[in-house]
């Protein structure tokens, strides 16, 4: 009997580089597949590890970024420190004071 459709996707330690490097700028999983030439299911199922720590390192940079601007004493700053309150720890300007 003849195998059928493509062989199986064999990641190599390149390409483990490559889709780590490609998250770690925020390219889109879509786009690393397409990159690859392989489907989103089996990007995922070869990749995780890689595609987890490029989203760590995109979401450390951008972080560090905000704090950086949040430390400024402008109208940006202000609007970088609301932006972490909500963000991070839930913070909303609707929401009732908290009871003492």
């Amino acid at each position: 009997m003849k195998n059928r459709g493509r062989p199986a996707h064999e990641p190599t330690e390149t390409s483990r580089r490559f889709v780590e490097a490609l998250a770690g700028i925020a390219v889109s999983q879509a786009e690393i597949a397409t990159a690859l030439a392989i489907t989103l299911p089996t990007l995922r199922k070869h990749y995780r590890r890689e595609l987890d720590r490029g989203a760590a390192t995109v979401e450390a940079r951008l972080v560090g970024h905000l704090w950086r601007i949040a430390g400024g004493n402008d109208g940006t700053a202000l609007r970088a420190v609301m932006f972490a309150l909500r963000c991070r720890f839930g913070w909303s300007e609707f929401a009732p004071p908290p009871s003492r």
